[in-house]
């Protein structure tokens, strides 16, 4: 049997897929380990986020109180933080959510009619030679669609009721997952070095720390970033008089996490809504979102996230298209941090490898 190094990668390989053939043969018995995994992969990835949030205030508050304390004392200063937030948005944002809602049965009909005028346009009817072409029946089948959605989803009570129970025991569980992080988060690379033959701890030490810098850094700069980003996106909505401008300030907050094409997924929303209202209204609010993107990319990103992760962009929107294909949202915001510490692996492996050749010629030097 050939002994070279590319035989001995095939068989590697073989047997790897042999491995996932049988495993596929047996999946009742992976059952349980993948609903455990279900269960504890939404507690565990927020509960990281939370982690990698509090866990600069709470090293600085571990200085002068023992560090469980220091723990509680964030608690009740981010809990308060929360309340008074609530206080100061709670019954604007209420009674806005309530108004698009009522409105936007309204606002599917003023598509479909808008549609319906430009499908009379006589520009538009050149285009329109193939009957099978027909802008009212898009917008008809768009309209449907929606109202079906809306329409399922007040209807759906159990479904609501389960994702509510859901949501209401991420909330119980997180902040005990969150606790024990921050208590006992800094033991964990002593605890995976156990693993490690003790010649090459040095350098499995340096991964662990190369890891948790590009999540630190990806984590708490795309929050903070995304967080100025609504900010100011409220309160240039405020200026230009948009309606349902803290919703829309909050949709552009969140999708902003997503890198690249979150700012354009959260735009989308704006646009359509002043566009209705006055059409004028959307270019203001394009000009808006220019502004403050051309802010947050010339001044608060380079600030706060720098160049720590080290990743081309067109590598990032490779990464997004891929992972959108296979894992939707989920996989849109997992892409960027997953893809960095694979990436810190990869490296430390590379320079393991290439460390050890250096080492193997010097002996036999020697």
């Amino acid at each position: 049997m050939p002994q070279t190094k590319w035989f001995k990668v095939g068989y590697g390989i073989i047997v790897i897929l042999l491995i996932i053939f049988l495993a596929s043969l047996v999946d009742f018995i992976f059952t349980p380990l993948t609903v455990m995994i279900s269960t504890l992969f939404a507690p565990i990835i927020l509960a990281g986020v939370m982690y990698y949030l509090l866990r600069p205030l709470v090293n600085l508050a571990d200085r002068y109180v023992p560090r469980a304390l220091a723990i509680l004392s964030i608690y009740l200063m981010f809990i308060g933080l929360i309340t008074l937030l609530l206080f100061l948005i709670g019954p604007t944002l209420q009674q806005q959510v309530n108004s698009l809602v009522k409105n936007t049965p309204e606002i599917i009909n003023d598509i479909r009619d808008y549609t319906i005028e430009l499908q009379e346009n006589e520009y538009v009817a050149r285009f329109q030679q193939d009957e099978r072409f027909s802008l009212e029946e898009i917008s008809g089948k768009i309209a449907d669609n929606l109202n079906a959605y809306v329409t399922a989803f007040g209807s759906n009570v159990v479904n609501v009721i389960s994702a509510i129970t859901g949501f209401l025991i991420l909330l119980v569980v997180i902040p005990f997952v969150l606790f024990y992080m921050l208590k006992d988060g800094d033991r964990l690379p002593d605890q995976v070095l156990k693993i490690i033959p003790r010649q090459h701890e040095r350098e499995g030490r340096n991964v662990l720390k190369d890891m948790d810098i590009a999540l630190s850094s990806y984590i708490q700069g795309q929050i903070i970033v995304s967080v100025f980003v609504g900010v100011l996106i409220y309160i240039g909505f405020l200026i230009i008089g948009l309606e349902y401008s803290l919703v829309l300030a909050l949709i552009a907050m969140f999708t902003n996490v997503i890198p690249f094409i979150g700012p354009f997924i959260g735009t989308i929303p704006s646009i359509i809504v002043a566009f209705f209202d006055e059409p004028i209204m959307a270019l203001w609010v394009l000009v808006v979102v220019v502004i403050v993107q051309q802010i947050e990319s010339n001044f608060i990103s380079p600030q706060v996230m720098g160049k720590k992760l080290d990743v081309h962009p067109l590598t990032i929107i490779l990464l997004l298209l891929v992972a959108s294909k296979f894992a939707g949202l989920l996989g849109l915001l997992l892409a960027v941090p997953t893809y960095a510490v694979s990436k810190v692996i990869v490296l430390h492996t590379i320079r393991f490898i290439k460390l050890r050749k250096v080492k193997v010629t010097e002996d036999s030097l020697l």
